[in-house]
């Protein structure tokens, strides 16, 4: 599959594992609520991707039985490519064994409803993350 890039909506309980971006210029999206995933590396499948990205962002290594749910949408940076959205689930073990990494300013677990309803999340996080959790 030719895709540019993977997010995640990782679910524990009625929360979601959410990270402030970055407030740069030119940065998209800048100072809004994201949630983990980033760009493809050579030839990565869309899952070993999204497990690579957590690792660099979160330090988290998870095993892909853990993405349970995944769509193929059209990429938010370019819409004549595609991107691929999983969810999942993330224990309370493994969220006190989180080590943010270098981008994003911080991490929190938010309320799925503060998510879908917060003014700063990224708009099309927030259609996607509704999509998954009407399919789960």
């Amino acid at each position: 599959m030719d895709f540019v890039g993977a997010k995640v909506a990782l679910l524990c309980g009625d929360a979601l594992l959410t990270y402030l971006r970055d407030d740069k210029p030119g940065l998209p999206w800048a100072a809004m609520w994201d949630l983990p995933g980033g760009g493809r590396e050579g030839d990565e499948t869309p899952d070993a991707c999204l497990l690579r990205e957590l690792h660099e962002e979160f330090g988290l290594v998870l095993p892909p039985d853990r993405l349970i749910w995944r769509k193929v949408w059209p990429s938010m940076m370019d819409a004549t490519r595609l991107s691929v959205f999983f969810a999942g689930r993330i224990s309370a073990a493994e969220i006190k064994a989180i080590r943010f990494g270098e981008e994003g300013q911080y991490w929190q677990m938010m309320a799925v409803a503060d998510y879908l309803a917060h003014p700063r999340a990224i708009p099309e996080l927030q259609h996607r993350v509704t999509v998954a959790l009407t399919d789960l």
